[in-house]
């Protein structure tokens, strides 16, 4: 497990519940050494503790030695970066596991995308872990379905059964394309659903971006060749509410104070972990652009967070659009 943040400690607890041996690989030596000693991530995931059998590192060339499975946990924006000082030591047959949500900035790939490009991994080695993954909830042994995706299904039958914990409940699908969209737009749809939430705005309204928000998505993968059931799955669907309605959710709590009326460059400057939406939501437009398709709630998502837009006025400008068939 490369990556010690709030999913990643999250995947390494989930994976040595499951009975599988974890090696978890922290970039920071001082987080290393705390999880080595008191067995929590106080900064993520305090209170929370990580079971024995996670053995602790800080070197990643350890962490890597004889892996069956490579989990990725870094936001998508270092991805690129910080697999490319990994990739020397990365297991030639290894499962190279993406548990990072969006499209990369400049590019518009794919976290697969990046992985095959930098590694040069066949896509059959590429598998997603996808869903509503609510690091806080899971951690805490919630009851939780999540989807293990990758284009070989019997490697994401091998996945499948190294994470199978009493409280995660893991589903196969061998649409990559449709499960990592579905887990990228969905955190510029909950940017949405905050700053609604923020302008004091109910149910109605929350719901109406919900679904317009999974119909873009849908218009996207189409455009790109997912598989549409995907998208009334738990990659789609699932992991959609989940984001856009839980106070868990980093990119929902940024919308809400973007409409209670705080600035992005203060809500940024007081995080201490990343809000993907916000990054990643140019890159989703960059992308729609490229396949040709319309996605209006993303396109004023970017003008909010880059470009000076007021909460108040993506709305109006959204409920202002020409009427249509749904």
């Amino acid at each position: 497990m490369l990556g010690a943040g709030s999913w990643g400690t999250t995947f390494a607890k989930v994976l040595a519940d499951s009975g599988a041996d974890v090696v978890l690989c922290a970039r920071r030596r001082e987080l290393a050494d705390e999880l080595a000693t008191t067995r929590e991530n106080s900064d993520y995931l305090p209170g929370v503790r990580l079971p024995d059998a996670v053995d602790i590192t800080a070197d990643p060339r350890a962490a890597l030695a004889g892996a069956d499975v490579v989990a990725l946990a870094v936001p998508s924006h270092t991805l690129r970066e910080n697999l490319a000082g990994w990739a020397p030591d990365l297991p030639a047959d290894a499962t190279l596991l993406s548990l990072s949500k969006g499209i990369e900035i400049g590019t518009a790939k794919r976290m697969s995308e990046v992985i095959i490009e930098v590694t040069g991994a066949a896509p059959e080695r590429i598998a997603v872990v996808t869903g509503p993954n609510l690091a806080g909830e899971v951690a805490a042994e919630q009851p939780t379905a999540s989807v293990i995706a990758c284009v070989d299904h019997d490697r994401a039958s091998g996945v499948q059964a190294i994470c199978q914990a009493p409280y995660f409940r893991p589903y196969t699908n061998t649409d990559v394309v449709g499960c990592e969209l579905g887990g990228t737009v969905k955190n510029v749809i909950a940017l949405a659903c905050g700053m609604s939430d923020g302008l004091g705005f109910g149910d109605n309204t929350r719901a109406s971006l919900i679904t317009r928000g999974l119909a873009e998505t849908a218009r996207l993968g189409a455009a790109l060749g997912a598989d549409p059931t995907t998208f009334a799955g738990l990659a789609g669907l699932g992991d959609l509410v989940a984001t856009c309605t839980s106070p868990l959710s980093r990119n929902r709590t940024v919308g809400v104070r973007l409409g209670a009326g705080e600035d992005i460059t203060s809500i940024k400057r007081g995080m201490r972990q990343v809000a993907e939406g916000v990054l990643s939501c140019r890159a989703v437009a960059d992308l729609a652009a490229r396949a040709g398709v319309e996605m209006p709630i993303t396109d004023h998502v970017v003008q909010v967070c880059h470009e000076g837009m007021q909460p108040a006025d993506l709305v109006a400008k959204l409920m202002g659009r020409n009427p249509r068939p749904e």
